[in-house]
């Protein structure tokens, strides 16, 4: 992940940029100009997905045995959450590095038990899973033939193992529950010698040589990269979401490098422009057509990278503070890291459920990332947070699948979605401690609106509605407030 340093805030040169403040980064990103699919197919799935509105996304690898960011401690950049703090000697870089790909050989998660994770996802109510079948390490989590450094390798503990190709296995439990299946994969690969080639040291997380200046090399990595996708595309059953990560990995017009870089310049006070602008063409529109070969209507999701292969836009531990004008998805830790922390803490139900709420009520889907351990089991509180979702979308998930945003998203402590039938639905959200409830809840409807019936999704109660100056008026009777502070929202139907 850790996508917050390079969103797009050049349009007509589709430049990434890292040293901005990453708040007006997010906005920026935001209020990018959406390019539209013409593909029939993927625009019907696109549609499709949009009404699934809750996922979840896992990442892991042999980075989880030391409980560390995933990948990015082999970035030669100064960033303070990926510090390198483990091995024998991580003030020595090359060593820091062996000792990392090392991790390889100790890797095996022999409680791995992929038909637990995809019951516990469903019955949170989560409709697809996007699993990491390769990070920036370049570690595959997938049976590839195009490298060694994989789980199935024969020097990996876990290879012996009946369930070794680990992104096969998710992938079959996960359709088998009917959920979609998404693959993450990283563009950059810090491992394959085509892109840091380990004649020089890296020296950000970019290709480590010039790729114009050695085109041979460059093709070298870019079949690699090809190759590896269409794997995932041919022999890992239906693929509905690729997802594609390190958006640095993509075609910058030569022309605008120099301008960008002078700007840098002069816009930074110790004159060092801290990331490279490189042009790392893969030839995506080229892949892309490839890949929908192999799986018609496939959404491509290609994060940060301004053009017509980002299908959807990804806001990154976030929660826009507006709805969007395209399909989006916030992807949020559910806990300590994207990867597995030792320890760590996860929010609440009662959080969950308000940020999947507002999210959905702005028109966004929520993808949940939870971090398997190095045996390959999650957390209890991973489960206990999911149960906690799951109790609330049983009764409430009306409110949630097929809607849209509909304007006012939010007042007072009340999200709206709506949908195609007319339906709208008030999502009331209860706080932490809170004790009373108002008797009325006004509803800012257009005038002229036919007056609307209510009733209670939790109980099926009908609730008397009438016409007001603000819109309608809707009642909430006495008895049933203390059922309600007793959730963490409540949903009212109105038709």
């Amino acid at each position: 992940m850790k996508t917050k340093h390079y969103y797009s805030i050049l349009w007509c040169l589709c430049l990434l940029v890292y040293s901005i403040p990453s708040s007006y980064a997010q906005a920026v990103y935001e209020d990018e100009r959406y390019v539209e699919e013409t593909d029939p197919l993927v625009l019907k799935k696109l549609e499709q997905w949009q009404d699934l509105k809750f996922g979840l996304l896992m990442h892991w690898g042999t980075y989880s045995q030391w409980g560390i960011v995933e990948s990015w401690s082999l970035c030669p950049e100064e960033y303070g959450w990926c510090q390198r703090t483990k091995g024998s000697n991580p003030q020595d870089y090359f060593t820091y590095k062996k000792e990392y790909e090392d991790l390889r050989k100790t890797f095996n998660p022999t409680q791995f038990d992929p038909n637990k994770w995809a019951k516990a996802a469903k019955e949170a109510g989560m409709k697809y899973v996007v699993f990491t079948t390769k990070h920036h390490d370049g570690f595959s989590m997938f049976d590839s033939k195009y490298t060694d450094y994989k789980i199935t390798a024969a020097d990996v503990p876990f290879s012996s193992h009946p369930k070794a190709n680990i992104t096969k296995e998710i992938f079959d439990s996960f359709r088998d529950e009917g959920l979609w299946t998404g693959a993450y994969f990283s563009k950059p690969d810090w491992n394959v010698p085509s892109y840091w080639d380990p004649y020089y040291p890296p020296r950000d997380r970019n290709v480590n040589y010039e790729p114009e200046a050695n085109p041979e090399k460059w093709k070298e990595y870019v079949d690699f990269t090809h190759n590896q996708i269409l794997e995932l595309m041919t022999d890992y059953g239906k693929v509905d979401i690729l997802w594609l990560d390190g958006g640095w990995v993509a075609k910058t017009p030569k022309s605008a490098i120099t301008s960008w870089y002078d700007q840098q310049l002069l816009n930074n006070e110790n004159g060092y422009l801290k990331h490279r602008i490189i042009n790392q063409d893969i030839n995506m529109d080229q892949l892309v057509a490839k890949a929908r070969t192999k799986q018609p209507g496939l959404i491509v999701v290609d994060r940060a990278v301004h053009g017509k292969n980002q299908n959807y836009l990804t806001p990154e531990n976030r929660v826009p503070e507006k709805p969007l004008p395209y399909p989006w998805e916030s992807c949020i830790i559910a806990g300590g890291s994207w990867s597995y922390s030792f320890d760590a803490k996860y929010m609440t139900g009662r959080e969950a459920i308000h940020m999947l709420v507002d999210i959905v009520a702005k028109g966004g889907n929520l993808l949940l990332n939870i971090a398997p351990s190095p045996e390959g089991t999650w957390d209890e509180g991973a489960y206990q947070l999911l149960n906690e979702i799951g109790q609330w979308m049983k009764i409430n998930d009306d409110a949630i699948y097929g809607t849209r945003s509909m304007a006012p998203y939010k007042f007072d402590q009340i999200c709206v979605t709506s949908k195609p039938d007319g339906s709208i639905y008030l999502i009331y959200l209860v706080g932490e401690g809170q004790q009373t409830l108002p008797s009325t809840i006004e509803f800012p409807m257009a005038s002229g609106t036919k007056k609307m019936r209510a009733k209670l999704l939790q109980s099926r109660t009908r609730l008397q509605t009438k016409k007001s100056e603000k819109g309608l008026s809707i009642q909430i009777p006495d008895k049933l407030k203390p059922s309600l502070l007793k959730t963490p929202a409540f949903v009212i139907q109105l038709n």
